[in-house]
């Protein structure tokens, strides 16, 4: 686990799915993203504000992600 801002900004990048990968594999990268840089938060209290900013902008996309996920799903069900 990260301990430190950097860390966390390299770790994320490090697990960062390819650019055509599938929402799903993003979800999931931005919800791991979101736990790595409020865990940091507790614990580089220098960049404390940072790493909670950087959460939240990790949730937000999970959260548009969830939007897309949903508005894919109504979509093929009206498909069908």
């Amino acid at each position: 686990m990260p301990r430190t801002l950097a860390e966390a900004h390299h770790a994320v990048a490090s697990i960062r799915p390819a650019q055509k990968a599938p929402l799903a594999e993003w979800l999931t990268y931005h919800q791991r993203s979101a736990a790595i840089y409020a865990e940091v938060a507790e614990i580089d209290r220098g960049h404390h504000h940072e790493a909670l900013f950087m959460a939240e902008q990790q949730r937000k996309r999970v959260k548009d992600i969830k939007a897309q996920i949903s508005s894919q799903r109504a979509t093929a069900g009206e498909e069908c």
